[in-house]
């Protein structure tokens, strides 16, 4: 007995100082090869970066620790923090293991401590020679042979195995059809739908199901929604008056039928980034719309000032927004962070910022014609194709009779044209260098067009040149703008006329052009005569600019385009002082088609004379049937998207001042830690084809798994990564690393298919295990990282909301089209509220119809934590507070709905007490209520019968009681959970 005694107390003192020498209770086992990404980099960010990292703002002694040479460089005292394959004359284990204050590291006051396990992975990876690694997300996806043909099934349980955690079992098929149709569609399953898979008893039910809902234009709605959150969706500006982004609701409508028509992720990627410079443009397959330039729209999806004091620093903040968005969004990196100076944490430096930075200042905000198409295109061409059949024909007949007849006549006045700038000529057959965007202003000029009667073909002159937005007809959308240019005079001038028409002075990128300080920077055209414009742009000398041209204008920066509208311009100028006299055109050679304008005024100067007298009535036809087409062009629909502008290299802004810019510029080119990253884009324009080009490149490690990392994320809540928008050191570290590879292969390998990789996910084990998992304690997993049962999680906003207007039976399922306005409460007020509130139900449609006004946001969507739309949000936050409590016991859409609810479960006739409960659980759970959930039901009936002062014979007391019964389930925790 004593020697059994004293065994034990041998034994409990050996387990005593074991657990005294470990500060970590829950003490692993080492692994076999220690990881520089997995182990050694997260203990070193934590506990050492602070001084001893990247930033040489801080580091001290000299000692980085986040590099090898840095580490293994010889130390100012002697000796080397690091020595490989030593850990015994490595500095770093004898000062973290020291006992002294003055000599442990990290010291005292920075409250940080290592834990045993933290020493021991460190001396075994030095034991095993100390490898440093770049960042694992910056490392090409690779698996090694025994893991390129597994499952995901089998990554996950490799985790469980190692972990010692029991699965759970798969849930049933009520659970099942519930979390899959919320989480593809964002809407329950209807009775219906519930049937039909209980009642399908074959293998394939549940694929069958996943393909249902796959299908279903709901999912488009839903996924759309994801990707909303990233672009900083919304439909104003925000700012003081939330002036409308013109168009924003056709962005949303592109993403639905995106989703929907599964476009291969590479694809949708460069439409974001450069849809208006594909060669190969993609159209919708039913309506021939143009798809492809929509997408450009994201980038006009942010806030914007009116007036603000400082234009560049405007201009600078809106850039730095599109970088951030951008790159968070396709990427998951920071590189925002590289503003003011090299990333503190991730290998991105200031150059490679301010490398995006003239990428997307050298990107114009244009409207679009959002009914842009084939048959438009077509169109136009055979209108240009008629107007050139006409104006060749006539040029032939005419051009041996004037040919050679005129000399210029002009005499260069060098004092006179000293006196002022040609920025633009349009009166020869070019535009002058200057760009068009759309089709209004066709492909050259008006020089030579013949103006024939139209009753009799007799040519009454040959037009002058000129820039016209109506070669083709007018109120047809086009756009042409000058190419940048420093302000080195007081006045702009552009002569021009037209009709409901608008010529701007961009300055510093800068679009909300209006009073107390921009206004003068727009003018309206509506004169029919040749007019002069004058802007006066003295205050803005030594910004950069560029004059935008186009027909029809901005009401309250709304773009719209009158049917009669047109603008016509002979040139653009910049002076001082007072507009020159006479302003000298270059005249061209004559071609064998066209003639030089010295010519067409001697040619007209004869028409008018009655010298030249010719007539081409076979033209009119001709004539008569472009004019005709020309109608097919017109459009009322636009977005706000881009054009390409002047290819502009930025200097870095040292600390991140403009006012403060490096001698040299810095090319436009991709991350330099990437590959293709040291490049230099080559294209005149802003490059932002080739930068979706880079980001595509096979050899890119982030795109594929930023993207399947988001899919995983709205499956189970969490992502393998769990930090979805930051995939650099500040990061998360995945769970499942060799998972996330798999994924990534094989999203690229499968042609960027989302839908194939969402079903692939949603078909696992992993997917449909139960949320219950009563077999194995939590506390050796307690966050559930490893999925030993499938995470508990909160339904967003809209599915809430759209969730009680399915169970209630007011859906409206019609698909697209403009936004429902915003119910206005009686507390929303200030600036820019509208004139008018939207119905409380938002006519019934599904959320995402709904407006989303950046000051008027809706109540009940941001208090379920849909994120304000001010930067990119991959994961949103999912809170519990008591206003969410608030919102499903008062608010009125909530109220409105239970009655409607309980007013269509007292239509349905002849159903006993036990059905009605029956009908509003399967509408509301997907599931029939128990035997204790009945008799509660009962209970409470009668509790509101006696409260309401009825006997339940009363109709209208038999709808409140019923209303306040659905009330109270919309507030049940299994309304909003997926359990």
């Amino acid at each position: 007995m004593g020697e059994t005694l004293k065994i034990g107390m041998l034994c409990m003192l050996t387990a005593f100082m074991f657990s005294c020498g470990n500060s970590d209770s829950n003490y692993e086992p080492l692994p076999k090869t220690v990881d520089f990404n997995f182990h050694i980099r997260p203990i070193l960010v934590q506990n050492c970066y602070l001084c001893h990292g990247p930033d040489p703002s801080s580091r001290k002694a000299e000692l980085r620790l986040d590099t090898y040479e840095g580490a293994t460089a010889e130390l100012k005292e002697g000796g080397f923090a690091v020595v490989p394959g030593k850990p015994s004359k490595s500095q770093l284990m004898f000062r973290i293991n020291h006992e002294h204050e003055d000599k442990i590291m990290p010291p005292p006051e920075t409250n940080s401590k290592l834990a045993q396990r933290e020493k021991d992975l460190l001396e075994k990876w030095i034991k095993q020679g100390a490898q440093w690694k770049p960042h694992w997300s910056f490392i090409k996806p690779d698996l090694d042979k025994a893991d390129q043909e597994a499952n995901i099934d089998e990554f996950v349980d490799r985790q469980l195995e190692q972990k010692d955690l029991i699965k759970a079992p798969i849930a049933n098929k009520n659970t099942l059809i519930r979390r899959v149709a919320y989480l593809l569609t964002g809407l329950p399953p209807s009775p219906k739908e519930i049937e039909t898979y209980s009642l399908d008893t074959s293998e394939e039910a549940y694929e069958k199901m996943v393909d249902h809902y796959l299908n279903s234009p709901a999912y488009g709605e839903r996924w759309a929604r994801h990707w909303m959150d990233l672009v900083r969706y919304a439909e104003t500006k925000g700012h003081e008056f939330d002036y409308a982004i013109t168009g924003a609701w056709k962005y949303r409508d592109y993403l639905i039928k995106a989703f929907n028509e599964d476009v291969p992720y590479d694809q949708f990627l460069k439409e974001h980034l450069a849809g208006d410079l594909l060669a190969e443009k993609r159209f919708d397959e039913e309506t021939g719309v143009l798809q492809s330039q929509i997408a450009t729209a994201f980038y006009a999806m942010g806030e914007g000032t009116h007036s603000p004091v400082d234009i560049k620093q405007d201009e600078a903040n809106r850039i730095d927004n599109m970088i951030d968005v951008t790159t968070k969004t396709f990427q998951g990196l920071t590189v925002s962070c590289a503003k003011c100076h090299d990333h503190k944490f991730d290998p991105i430096t200031a150059a490679d910022y301010y490398a995006m930075y003239g990428i997307m200042e050298s990107t114009r905000f244009t409207p679009l014609d959002a009914d842009q198409s084939v048959s438009k295109e077509l169109t136009a061409k055979e209108i240009l194709d008629i107007n050139n059949y006409v104006k060749t024909t006539v040029a032939k007949k005419i051009t041996d009779g004037i040919s050679g007849q005129v000399a210029s006549n002009k005499v260069s006045d060098s004092d006179e044209t000293s006196k002022y700038k040609v920025i633009g000529d349009f009166r020869n057959t070019d535009f002058d260098g200057w760009a068009t965007t759309g089709l209004a202003f066709g492909d050259a000029t008006t020089l030579g067009n013949p103006v024939l009667n139209t009753s009799s073909g007799k040519l009454l002159s040959l037009e002058d040149g000129k820039a016209s937005s109506k070669t083709l007809g007018p109120g047809i959308l086009g756009t042409l703008r000058s190419p940048d240019f420093i302000l080195d005079a007081d006045f702009i001038g552009v002569r021009a006329r037209g009709e409901l028409s608008t010529i701007r002075i961009i300055v510093d990128n800068f679009q909300l052009i209006q009073w107390p300080i921009y206004g003068g920077l727009t003018q309206s055209v509506s004169n029919a005569k040749w007019n002069n414009y004058k802007f006066n742009v003295e205050p803005w000398k030594g910004h950069k600019a560029y004059i935008e041209i186009l027909p029809g204008g901005y009401d309250q920066h709304n773009f719209k385009l009158p049917p009669n509208a047109f603008i016509e311009a002979q040139y653009a100028i910049s002076y001082n002082a007072e507009w020159p006299k006479e302003v000298e055109t270059i005249d061209e050679e004559p071609s064998s088609e066209y003639f030089s304008a010295d010519e067409i005024t001697t040619f007209n100067a004869g028409i008018k004379s009655g010298k030249t007298n010719l007539r081409f009535p076979e033209l009119l036809k001709a004539i008569d049937s472009s004019e005709g087409l020309s109608e097919t062009l017109k459009s009322d629909l636009f977005i706000y998207g881009v054009s390409d502008g002047s290819g502009t290299d930025s200097p870095v802004f040292i600390r991140g001042r403009y006012q403060e810019p490096s001698e040299e510029n810095i090319p436009r080119r991709f991350l330099s830690a990437l590959p293709q990253g040291n490049e230099p884009f080559q294209s005149n324009g802003s490059g932002r084809l080739e930068l979706a080009e880079a980001m595509l490149h096979k050899d890119n490690p982030l795109t594929a798994r930023v993207m399947v990392n988001r899919i995983w994320h709205h499956l189970f809540g969490k992502g393998i990564v769990e930090t979805v928008d930051n995939f650099g050191l500040q990061g998360k570290l995945p769970s499942h690393p060799q998972l996330l590879d798999h994924l990534a292969i094989k999203f690229e390998e499968e042609g960027w298919s989302v839908k194939k990789m969402i079903k692939y996910i949603v078909t696992s084990e992993a997917f449909k295990r139960s949320t219950s998992n009563d077999l194995a304690p939590s506390d050796k997993d307690p966050d559930n990282i490893f999925l030993a049962s499938f995470p508990i999680r909160r339904l967003e906003s809209e599915a809430i909301r759209d969730g009680i207007l399915a169970a209630s039976g007011s859906l409206n399922t019609e698909f697209y089209g403009p936004p429902i306005p915003t119910y206005l409460t009686e507390f929303m007020g200030g600036r820019g509220k509208p004139e008018e509130s939207g119905p409380l139900d938002g006519a019934g449609r599904r959320s995402i119809y709904q407006e989303v006004r950046r000051n008027f946001l809706e109540p009940m969507m941001t208090t379920f934590d849909r994120p304000i739309p001010f930067t990119t949000f991959g994961r949103r936050d999912v809170t519990n507070v008591p206003a969410q409590s608030l919102i499903l016991m008062n608010d009125p859409f909530v109220i409105q709905q239970s009655e409607i609810m309980a007013q269509k479960l007292l239509d349905e006739k002849n159903m006993s007490f036990d059905q009605r409960v029956d009908w509003i659980y399967m509408r509301m759970f997907s599931r029939k209520p128990s035997a204790k959930e009945i008799e509660n039901a009962s209970k409470f009936m009668d509790a509101i019968k006696q409260m309401k002062g009825g006997d339940g014979m009363d109709e209208k007391i038999d709808l409140e009681v019923w209303k306040e019964y659905c009330h109270s389930i919309f507030n049940l925790k299994e309304f909003i959970y997926l359990i």
